[in-house]
């Protein structure tokens, strides 16, 4: 379980930073920041891989009820497409932390690398999002943001079954892009997309 311990090593704020949806063909990449009240941590908190939609959507309550600050960043499909998806996942976390309402000493970002230009000090910590409180909670926040949005495209897009695969290309993803093509909600640069367009064209 994630602990709370290297936050409390640091004195001032500090943000847990996590993305949601690098690997899908559709929608745009999500990035919570979040910074923990050590006085009022919330509860069940986890790596929201690990957790089931339900217990995410208690925790989401959880975290935007106690936490000190949250913000959220997003790129967009287009950022996506002309950017490429790591760079745009590392914008996503940039405008996150821009977003919090508190200015964090530090950031503790799950993965390997930080983005460039945070207005802190960062810390890459692999496999952040099952050790560190804080990197949970934004993993939470920015999987359950994505999600939402991801069952409104569904609706607004039906046919390709977004609310159930959230735009990763699964089997039932894959049929439908082939039978009714992309939508502007899809990553053109991503190959399965590519592919589909270019045998439309031809």
């Amino acid at each position: 379980m994630p602990s709370f311990a290297l936050e409390r090593k640091t004195d001032g704020p500090v943000a847990g930073i996590d993305e949601v949806g690098r690997g899908p063909l559709a929608g745009p990449v999500y990035a919570a920041a979040v910074i923990l009240n050590p006085r009022k941590l919330p509860k069940g908190i986890d790596d929201s891989k690990a957790m089931t939609e339900a217990r995410r959507e208690l925790a989401f309550g959880e975290i935007m009820t106690k936490a000190l600050g949250v913000g959220i960043g997003m790129a967009s499909v287009e950022e996506i497409d002309s950017l490429n998806i790591l760079q745009a996942t590392m914008l996503a976390m940039t405008r996150a932390v821009e977003a919090l309402p508190v200015r964090p000493v530090l950031a503790i970002v799950d993965g390997n690398r930080t983005p460039k230009g945070l207005p802190c000090p960062a810390q890459a910590v692999i496999k952040g999002d099952s050790k560190v409180l804080s990197v949970a909670a934004a993993s939470i926040i920015a999987k359950v943001t994505r999600d939402r949005l991801m069952n409104e495209l569904d609706l607004a897009c039906p046919g390709y079954h977004w609310a159930r695969n959230k735009g990763y290309g699964t089997a039932d993803h894959m049929e439908a892009l082939a039978r009714l093509g992309a939508t502007p909600h899809h990553r053109t640069s991503f190959a399965p997309v590519a592919l589909v367009m270019r045998k439309a064209a031809s």
